[in-house]
């Protein structure tokens, strides 16, 4: 029996997920936030679903742990995409990748001098990116969470985060000056396990993509 793994993070990304799985008639037997357990069964005996980080889900697929994943475009960006296909935009967990700095700081200023930049960030190649294709030279310090505090604290004149509602920058101060990208969630397929599992992992695809569409 050809078992099917799909990889999957825990909170918005799993929630918004559950429909499109719901489509191709796979239905996870436990909900990760009052389960313990990492790898979770279905309602089908050759499919399961393991709960990882947000960040470790393309490694998962490309090194052939999980067969399937969610992603969201930012980690897809920070990680490479090696060894991955991504036939899908799935249109969930949808925000913007912006730049943020503190309320009264003189952006457009900062950036049109091309004097340097304190910028801290999770998303390192989106941001040096970024700022390279604007000429802007930037100091980028790669930070892990709690983004708003850097400006605050005095270690970065501006950030670089996801953004959905603006709640939390506002709530710290903080106002989005430019908009880098939109960013959703992504289906990504091990390029190996496609060839193998391909009629299989075919119509799990086909499946998501047409509920997708409605």
């Amino acid at each position: 029996m050809t078992t099917i793994t799909i990889a999957l993070s825990k909170g918005r990304i799993f929630d918004e997920t559950l429909p499109l799985l719901a489509a191709a008639g796979i239905v996870p037997a436990k909900n990760p936030e009052t389960s313990r357990k990492l790898i979770i069964a279905t309602n089908l005996p050759d499919v399961r679903v393991v709960i990882v980080r947000a960040s470790d889900v393309p490694t998962y697929v490309q090194y052939g742990a999980a067969d399937l994943g969610v992603a969201g475009r930012d980690v897809l960006i920070e990680h490479g995409g090696q060894g991955l296909y991504a036939p899908l935009d799935l249109k969930i967990a949808k925000c913007r990748m912006m730049v943020a700095v503190p309320e009264g700081f003189d952006y457009q200023s900062a950036v049109r001098q091309g004097a340097r930049l304190k910028v801290a960030s999770k998303y390192v190649k989106a941001a040096r990116e970024h700022f390279a294709a604007k000429g802007v030279h930037i100091d980028l310090i790669k930070l892990y969470g709690s983004m708003e505090l850097a400006p605050l604290a005095g270690l970065a004149d501006a950030i670089v985060d996801l953004v959905s509602t603006g709640s939390t920058l506002k709530a710290n101060k903080l106002v989005a000056v430019e908009d880098i990208m939109p960013i959703s969630s992504r289906l990504v397929v091990n390029q190996a396990a496609l060839k193998v599992k391909r009629e299989v992992l075919q119509q799990i695809i086909d499946a998501i993509a047409q509920a997708v569409e409605k």
